[in-house]
C-alpha cells in the first residue's frame, strides 16, 4: 500500500489583498484609529484606505497621498534627505523611516516598508491616542505586512 505524502495547505494572497487587508488591519489592531491608507511613492498614488469617516471625500484622500509623497520625497525633503544620507553612508536605503505630525485634533504617523522601501503607510488617530502605543501597534501590523509579502 503507497502513502499520499499530504501537502500543508497554503493560501496565497495577492498583493493587493495584503495592502487591504493590512489597512483593515491598522484600523482595528491601532488605538483611536480613523483613517489608515498605504501610499505607493513611485506613483504617489493612494493603494487602499479604510476608514470610520464615511464622510471622508475622495479629494481629502487625494490630498493625503500626495502630502505623503510630498512629506517623503518633496524637493526640499530629497535634497535634506541626500545631504543626510551622503554623511551618514545610507546606500540605497531610504534615510527618513517614519514621521509623526501633529494637528490640533488628529495624529498622523507616517511609516515606510522596511521590505517595500515605496510603500508607505498613513494612519490618522484622535489626538488623545497614546503615541508609544501607537507607534509599537503600527510596527507589529507594518511588520506583518512586510512578512505577507516574502
Amino acid at each position: 500500500m503507497t502513502t499520499v505524502e499530504e501537502k500543508p495547505i497554503t493560501t496565497e494572497r495577492s498583493m493587493s489583498q495584503v495592502v487591504t487587508d493590512t489597512v483593515r488591519t491598522f484600523r482595528g489592531q491601532v488605538p483611536e484609529c480613523i483613517t489608515a491608507a498605504l501610499v505607493d511613492m513611485s506613483t504617489g498614488m493612494l493603494l487602499a484606505v479604510d476608514t470610520i469617516d464615511d464622510q471622508t471625500a475622495d479629494e481629502q484622500l487625494d490630498l493625503l497621498a500626495a502630502a505623503t509623497f510630498d512629506l517623503f520625497q518633496g524637493r526640499n525633503v530629497s535634497i535634506i534627505r541626500d545631504v543626510f544620507a551622503e554623511r551618514n553612508g545610507k546606500g540605497d536605503r531610504q534615510y527618513f523611516q517614519e514621521m509623526l505630525v501633529n494637528s490640533d485634533e488628529l495624529v498622523h504617523l507616517f511609516l515606510r516598508s522596511n521590505r517595500h522601501q515605496d510603500l508607505v503607510a498613513v494612519i490618522v488617530c484622535k489626538r488623545v491616542s497614546n503615541i508609544g502605543m501607537l507607534f509599537a501597534q503600527a510596527r507589529v501590523v507594518m511588520k506583518q505586512m512586510d512578512a505577507d509579502f516574502a
